[in-house]
């Protein structure tokens, strides 16, 4: 990480010519403008809003079309602009890019007063909420993709269609085939810690082509932001080298899913402890099981912001390793959560989050879903022992709709969220199954142009 004066040291010798200044939209991508590095050093120090932007980016799907009936901003508002202001905590150097560096920034109005709607500011909300009552929430992402032979650029003109998988067969664990991408890999897992993101390991998944970078666990805000850092600069990583890499929640029908299962757990703002487990070190603490209790209890209603998009729910089959049943158990993977390790280590892993969740608002919803279970001390059933999926367990939402209905639905949503986020996050839902609606589709092209 960098400071503002190392920053201005490099300007000066000529080290950093760009200063990318970005913030996460409503799909965890990155926004912003690219700074000539001598001006962000200079209006840093006169205004520190250095960019504003047009607040529609809060309020377009992925092909950026605008949408309306949002109520934070719309033709009848205008269209007004909103200013991002660097956190200078999350300034880097951006290894893969030349003379760049980068920082995050959170959105404000022109009286300087947080846009609530924009996820960053969504989680900020929960973990202040969270630091009232005492705790820090640190947390852990597991983020999976699938590597292709081709260019993004030549899969596009393929139509996404007929791609080669990096690997011709499956790679979970498997070292000597992954050795024939570890130029890649290698270079992405190097280039984050550079980059102050600090690794764990990387490892083949469970689908041809299929990796896994792991992050080290870090208070739930710098997660959030490494996590997007990751993803943003992992494919354009891969652009550069000519390869196609996508995170999307499931790419192929024939292939498993892509997950981002999230690691949470509780500590003590001042002794910085984990709360999770009991004086034994393996057993529960009060805290943990409530914690639990309420990632049960919110799990359904708090479906679309794991699952965002019409294919994050085609990830949810049977056997596939992507859960479908809303239950817990110790070490089980057959389940939505999953609690792992013991002591200063134990935490609750969720395994319903896919690589396609805007981080933030994932863990808005996995702080949220916490801080519920504490208030009302909701008590978690008896851990479950076998296979979930083929349990008299509640299930995850199988559709977008269904996702929808519990969101609009739930009081303890809107009650944790507030009403203007709370209608802002199911506006955009709502927006993405239009969208998909009145979109032909090649299964329907398939089945009934010559046939019906």
């Amino acid at each position: 990480m960098l400071t503002v004066q190392e920053l201005t040291a490099l300007v000066e010798d000529g080290e950093i010519d760009t200063v990318l200044v970005v913030f996460p939209d409503m799909q965890g991508r990155f926004m912003g403008k690219r700074v000539l590095a001598r001006f962000f050093v200079d209006e840093l120090g006169r205004n520190g809003g250095v960019i504003e932007a047009c607040d529609y980016l809060l309020a377009v799907d992925v092909d950026m079309k605008v949408l309306d009936g949002f109520r934070f901003t719309s033709w009848e508002t205008g269209y007004g602009d909103f200013v991002c202001l660097p956190d200078m905590s999350t300034l880097r150097v951006v290894p893969w890019l030349e003379k760049t560096a980068l920082v995050i920034g959170d959105l404000v109005d022109h009286d300087n007063a947080p846009i609530e709607v924009s996820p960053r500011a969504i989680l900020q909300r929960q973990l202040g909420l969270a630091a009232e009552r005492g705790y820090t929430v640190k947390a852990g992402t597991e983020l999976e993709f699938f590597l292709f032979q081709e260019s993004m650029e030549q899969a596009w003109k393929q139509g996404f269609k007929g791609l080669t998988p990096s690997s011709p067969y499956v790679i979970d664990y498997h070292i000597l085939q992954t050795s024939k991408d570890e130029w890649l890999i290698r270079k992405i897992r190097n280039d984050m810690a550079a980059a102050g993101i600090p690794g764990e390991n990387s490892k083949g998944e469970a689908g041809l082509g299929q990796h896994e970078l792991n992050l080290r666990y870090a208070e739930a805000l710098r997660m959030a932001d490494n996590h997007t850092v990751y993803k943003n600069g992992a494919k354009e990583i891969a652009a550069l080298a000519g390869r196609a890499l996508t995170f999307m929640a499931k790419h192929h029908i024939d292939e498993v899913g892509s997950s981002c299962h999230i690691h949470s757990s509780l500590w003590d703002a001042s002794t910085d402890r984990s709360v999770m487990a009991d004086e034994s070190g393996r057993g529960f603490s009060d805290t943990f099981r409530w914690y639990l209790g309420g990632l049960l209890a919110t799990a359904g209603d708090f479906a679309i912001c794991w699952a965002p998009f019409i294919n994050s729910y085609k990830r949810y089959q049977p056997g596939s390793w992507a859960p479908t049943a809303i239950g817990w158990g110790t070490d089980n993977r057959t389940l939505g959560f999953r609690v792992v390790g013991h002591g200063q280590g134990m935490r609750v892993e969720s395994r319903i989050p896919g690589a396609d969740c805007n981080p933030y608002i994932a863990l808005a919803a996995t702080v949220a879903g916490g801080i519920h279970g504490i208030e009302n001390r909701i008590e978690p059933p008896e851990a479950f022992l076998g296979n979930g999926y083929e349990a008299d367990l509640p299930r995850i939402p199988s559709t977008l709709v269904e996702a929808i209905d519990r969101f609009e639905a739930s009081e303890i949503a809107r009650a944790a969220f507030g009403d203007d986020v709370h209608f802002h996050l199911l506006h955009m839902a709502k927006q993405e199954w239009a969208e998909f609606n009145r979109t032909v589709t090649d299964w329907e092209l398939r089945r009934n142009f010559e046939r019906l």
